[in-house]
């Protein structure tokens, strides 16, 4: 399977972007389509995943009520909304397929290439 981001961009605090990670390749048995960030000098974090068949949605608490992400099944996407964007959002922003619910890099199994997001007035 090939995941690749693609929507980041500059935007000003309290703004808002949106981000999709289109799906290809081969059928992959992965359950799961998560979105991680990595700003400079630090490490990869989880921000958001959902379940593909249920939908299921899970999001780290920095992120709540502010992301949403989501799915298109027909069209192999999975959406990051991100709303209310903090000058603290800035990272580059990957998608990643994991076979259960992950919280960290180490249960992803493929990832796209990452999409700059930058918030800065």
């Amino acid at each position: 399977v090939q995941l690749q981001a693609f929507g980041g961009g500059l935007v000003q605090p309290g703004g808002s972007l949106r981000l999709s990670c289109a799906i290809s390749g081969q059928t992959t048995s992965d359950n799961f389509m998560n979105w991680f960030r990595q700003a400079p000098e630090k490490a990869r974090e989880f921000v958001a995943g959902i379940r593909w068949r249920e939908g299921t949605k899970r999001y780290a608490d920095f992120v709540k009520g502010r992301f949403t992400i989501s799915r298109d099944g027909a069209r192999k996407l999975v959406y990051l909304q991100m709303d209310s964007l903090k000058p603290e959002d800035t990272a580059v922003y990957f998608c990643a397929s994991s076979p259960g619910i992950i919280t960290n890099v180490a249960g992803a199994r493929a990832w796209g290439q990452g999409t700059l997001v930058t918030v800065s007035s």
